[in-house]
């Protein structure tokens, strides 16, 4: 047992960690919980309730956590709820405000090929990592083109394209507009013309759509 869960004070203090710190009495009302198709669902970051209701409702097998180890309650709390629940916990850091690199992308198609499905994939929000993922789960895995998968990057899910998050979107649309005069596979692409460091630089966000979801709403 991790030290965050050692005694029942600690626990209590994580507990309200993650309900307070970490927004999860905001997440124990909606968790953005949507199914992505092939035995993969995508929502916030889930409580160990809702974790249980995912296994006992859905059958979920596994789950990649896209915010990575990290110090918050829901960590250490999803961790200990995969664990006597018998789901495995993958934990990698994919970002909201930078593209994904390369080596990030290959890591995701390699952890798709390997998941014992049923699956579920989430971020803090469900919005922004999230959506990254389902659009990459979709092209990589399901085989879905880019064009339709990039839905997942949607205001449905809470997800701004006028952000810095937008950059996101700005990845796709890259290839995208690639692909439309030299057709090309988007892993292909990503392999042999993707230029992580010049998209970057390419790409401009709208000040006081990113204030708003930098600051006020406090996404990661």
């Amino acid at each position: 047992m991790h030290n965050a869960l050692s005694t029942p004070s600690r626990r209590f203090r994580t507990w309200l960690d993650m309900h307070l710190v970490d927004h999860g009495c905001v997440r124990a009302i909606y968790n953005n919980f949507y199914p992505l198709g092939g035995g993969m669902y995508r929502c916030s970051q889930p409580s160990p309730r809702q974790i249980r209701k995912y296994r006992d409702r859905y059958g979920i097998r596994s789950i990649i956590n896209l915010r990575g180890v990290h110090d918050y309650g829901s960590y250490f709390y999803e961790e200990e709820a995969c664990t006597q629940l018998g789901i495995r916990l993958i934990s990698v850091k994919l970002y909201s405000r930078t593209p994904p690199s390369v080596a990030e992308i290959h890591r995701m198609r390699d952890i798709f090929a390997g998941l014992e499905y049923p699956a579920l994939i989430h971020c803090k929000s469900g919005a922004d990592r999230a959506g990254l993922g389902a659009v990459l789960y979709r092209v990589l895995h399901l085989g879905h083109p880019v064009s339709d998968a990039i839905s997942e990057l949607s205001w449905k899910y809470g997800h701004s394209k006028r952000a810095k998050t937008g950059i996101l979107d700005f990845f796709f649309a890259t290839y995208l507009a690639y692909n439309a005069t030299r057709p090309i596979a988007f892993i292909d692409w990503v392999d042999t013309v993707y230029d992580e460091q010049a998209l970057k630089v390419s790409f401009r966000d709208e000040g006081f759509s990113s204030l708003i979801v930098d600051k006020v709403l406090h996404r990661e």
